[in-house]
Formats: structure tokens, sequence, C-alpha cells
């Protein structure tokens, strides 16, 4: 495995069909910076238009979370199983999940207000920051490194699925839900930062293929960067309302 996130596993099976492509024909690191933006837009459009809806009570705050998270995954396992589809659908994964990512930061708006924009600009900047950093060799992705955050990233999933299970018991694990302890502080911190050092693995696993992998991957690795962000934002937001659940 060379990254946690599930939906780069798709290079290993296309990565040597760019092998007889032109230069035009191949994927290119800038190329999927720039799906990544555009991406990015689609989910603030979409946040935005939602968030606006929310505030005049003229959508019933279940349906885009109901629409997006029932509209995602499809979208998500479709894209996953055929990449080629990721050009057309992957638009519209970024819009569903700015139906989610509203949907949640508006209920949490009405608890701790600012906390949205904080959030997003605390998410911007951790994305900024990590692509720095690798692009300037800060962060070395090597066989340690992957072993270490792909190691974090599944012990993460699986303390998600007992949290998940437990809650049909009434037990809250700390870090799962919003309880204001320093320890559910202290995991939802590290999980913070488990989140955004999937970014640098993502980021390895799109300049590795760059040059052989066929031109749609551009838009394949934009959606799984914007799957390794949609996580890294609700784990700040949670960290946010965990601290701001303390004052």
């Amino acid at each position: 495995m060379n990254t946690s996130n599930p939906t780069l596993g798709a290079f290993t099976n296309v990565g040597i069909m760019g092998a007889n492509y032109g230069n035009s024909s191949t994927m290119t690191v800038d190329g999927t910076i720039h799906k990544t933006g555009i991406l990015a837009v689609l989910l603030a459009l979409a946040f935005g238009f939602t968030w606006i809806g929310l505030s005049h009570s003229e959508v019933p705050p279940s349906l885009p979370l109901l629409v997006g998270v029932v509209g995602g995954f499809v979208l998500a396992m479709i894209i996953c199983f055929k990449p080629t589809t990721a050009p057309y659908l992957s638009p519209l994964y970024a819009l569903v999940e700015g139906f989610v990512l509203a949907s949640i930061s508006y209920f949490f708006e009405q608890r701790f207000p600012g906390i949205a924009v904080q959030t997003a600009a605390l998410t911007i900047a951790t994305v900024f920051g990590m692509l720095f950093a690798y692009r300037t060799g800060l962060i070395v992705v090597n066989n340690t490194f992957r072993a270490v955050i792909i190691g974090a990233t599944l012990t993460i999933a699986v303390y998600y699925l007992v949290g998940m299970i437990a809650s049909f018991f009434g037990l809250l694990l700390p870090g799962i839900g919003i309880q204001g302890s320093w320890l559910s502080i202290g995991i939802s911190g590290v999980i913070v930062v488990v989140a955004a050092m999937n970014l640098a693995l993502d980021f390895d696993q799109i300049a590795t293929n760059a040059g052989t992998a066929p031109r749609y991957m551009e838009w394949y690795g934009a959606f799984s960067l914007m799957v390794t962000i949609v996580w890294l934002y609700l784990s700040i937001l949670r960290l946010l309302a965990d601290s701001r659940s303390r004052n």
C-alpha cells in the first residue's frame, strides 16, 4: 500500500496503462491540482447554496445531509470501481459533499457561532501548508512514513467502527461526538494530524503516477484528494467543537 486513502488504490491498476501514451495524453501533477481546484469551487458553491437555504428555513435540515451522504457514497463507489467515470462524476461528488459539509457545519454554527469560518480557514491553511511542505521536501514520504500513517489511519478507522457499534448501546467513546473532555480533545487532535499527514501520501501517490497514468486519472486524483480534504474538514470541525464546549 502506498497510501491509506482507499480511493487512490486505483492507480495500481491503471498506472501501467499510460506507458504507451504520449505526453499530451498522460496525467500531470499541475493538471491534477487544477482539477482539484475546480472540485473545491463546486463544493464551496454547493456549501454556500445549502447554507443560505438552511438559514432562510427554505430547506429541511435533514434533506441536504441525507442527499449528500447517500449520493456521495454511491458516486464514490462508482468512481472507485470505474475510474474512467471520474471526469463526469467527480464534479457531482464535490457538489453533494458540499451539501453534507454545509448541513453539519450549520448545526454546529448554531451552538458555536463562527466555527464554520474558522474550520474552513484552518482546512485551507492545512492543505496549502502540506502541499508546500511536500513540494519543498520538508516532508519526505518514505516507507517508514507510509507505514506509520497508514497504520494510524487504519487504527482510526477501527476506532470509528468500534465507536459506532458502542453508540448503539448508549456508550460514547472519547473523540466520537462532542464531549469536551481533555481525552476527547486529545484524540480529536491526533485524528486531525493523521488526516493532514494523509495529504502528503496522496500528493506522493499522484506525483508518482504523473506521466504514466492516463489523463482522466487527473480527475480521479482530484476526487481522491477531495475525500481526504472532506475528512480533514470534519475532523477539524469536531476538534474545534470539542475545545469550545469546555468554555
